[in-house]
């Protein structure tokens, strides 16, 4: 006996997700946080504005999930058995997500609404933040466990080290990264971090 629907229960079509997804990226690049309204998410999609509410409960609810949906996967947990494969591929991963088209755009914006907007900020870190150093973290210790890293190592700040050089050349000083920038970058981590060996 084939089980039915309760009658007035919302089915979430994944191609209506999918492309209200989309449209919310899209328009996050193309406008802002600040002057993205439902109706021109809904109107990209080519959906009404219920579809959106099915979904989710208000604006910012949606573009957590959005963004969070998009930039979560994307830190990547590599287990190269050493520390410099392990620190070169979470850089090729930063890079791909930092140098996406779309939010290469995305980011410089939300960071400053989150300036402005503490419960934004704070909902941001909850969501992605978190869950991306979570992953960082994860190489760190298996380093420590490995020898590789002091155990004593600051974990925070050692995320922070990571990060930050290539958030800053592409997000704040909007330049770009010349060959064997990478490279050149997981040697000076490593030494930073102060690795047992820079092999």
């Amino acid at each position: 006996m084939t089980r039915r629907t309760p009658t007035g229960a919302a089915v979430l079509q994944p191609e209506t997700t999918k492309s209200i997804t989309e449209a919310v990226l899209d328009e996050l690049a193309e406008q802002g946080y600040g002057r993205l309204s439902m109706e021109a998410v809904a109107k990209r999609a080519g959906v009404g504005k219920s579809a959106l509410y099915r979904r989710w409960p208000s604006k910012q609810d949606m573009v957590i999930a959005v963004v969070s949906e998009f930039s979560v996967p994307r830190a990547i947990d590599p287990d190269t058995g050493s520390l410099r494969g392990d620190l070169r591929e979470t850089l090729d991963a930063l890079l791909e997500w930092l140098n996406h088209p779309r939010f290469s755009r995305i980011l410089p914006d939300l960071a400053a609404e989150m300036a402005r907007n503490p419960e934004l900020g704070a909902v941001v870190e909850t969501m992605i933040g978190i869950p991306r150093r979570t992953r960082g973290a994860e190489i760190l210790q298996r380093a420590i466990a490995r020898g590789e890293l002091p155990a004593d190592l600051d974990l925070e700040l050692a995320l922070d080290v990571i990060a930050a050089p290539i958030y800053w050349r592409l997000s704040v000083r909007r330049g770009h990264l010349e060959p064997g920038y990478l490279d050149s970058l997981t040697g000076l981590l490593l030494r930073a971090l102060g690795a047992t060996s820079d092999t």
